[in-house]
């Protein structure tokens, strides 16, 4: 059992094709809305590799056509497995991009279903930041971080503290305002600029910061600091900390 599966994504942007272009296919880019550390050997055959700590995920890149089109490719694994995205790069007439992405995999196994829900809110959330990035920051790079939950409780029990944690009551909206001030970090006020049953964005002026439920794992964090001087290791360090005692 399994399932062949695409998806389609379109955002417009005042970014400028070449913006966009380094937003997806190069390294820095990829730092600046996409999760985990990103590396991109440029060329048609070349790679895409994003390190999630310690897991890296790889795929070949199958079209590098700068300004115009990107598509990277992972291996097949034996169980059939794979997952292969296509950007689409259209500048309009006056100013302006229109960014299209294809994404076509296939998931195999019984529970397929449950794997592909996460993998749409969560590929929603990503393409979302895209689209928040080269709306708020584009032509600028980010420090990329990532932290993990504890293992207990579970992602769920750890999630739904989340929203009181930002200042938010009820349901999070669009447009709310979340404001927290986590230990050893600067404090953080912003708005909600994405929200769906299993992630939850915040933007402020210097940062996207992502709070994700995880699937068969702990609850994730992976932010996007576009503040000067930032020290990645202590901040992702400070943030498994906050993670530590919202588990408690």
């Amino acid at each position: 059992m399994g399932r062949e599966f695409q998806q389609h994504d379109e955002v417009e942007t005042d970014a400028t094709p070449e913006q966009v272009w380094q937003a997806i296919a190069t390294g820095p880019g990829y730092d600046s809305w996409y999760m985990g550390r990103t590396e991109v050997e440029p060329g048609e055959g070349g790679a895409v590799r994003t390190d999630l700590g310690g897991f890296v995920m790889e795929s070949t890149i199958t079209a590098w056509e700068p300004l115009r089109r990107f598509a990277h490719r992972s291996e097949e694994a034996p169980d059939g497995r794979f997952i292969a995205f296509e950007f689409l790069i259209e500048g309009r007439e006056r100013s302006g991009t229109v960014l299209r992405l294809v994404t076509d995999g296939f998931l195999p196994g019984d529970d397929w279903e449950a794997e592909y829900d996460a993998m749409r809110k969560g590929g929603a959330m990503y393409f979302g930041t895209l689209g928040a990035y080269l709306g708020h920051f584009a032509g600028r790079t980010a420090t990329p971080i990532m932290a993990v939950a504890p293992s207990a409780p579970d992602a769920d029990t750890v999630f739904d503290r989340v929203p009181g944690a930002l200042g938010l009551t009820g349901r999070p909206a669009l447009g709310d305002r979340a404001r927290l001030a986590p230990e050893g970090l600067p404090p953080i006020d912003g708005v909600v600029d994405f929200t769906n049953a299993d992630t939850l964005g915040v933007r402020t002026d210097d940062a996207l910061y992502r709070f994700v439920r995880g699937f068969r794992r702990p609850m994730v964090v992976t932010h996007h600091v576009f503040a000067k001087g930032v020290d990645r290791r202590e901040t992702e360090q400070a943030w498994q900390a906050w993670l530590a005692r919202l588990s408690a």
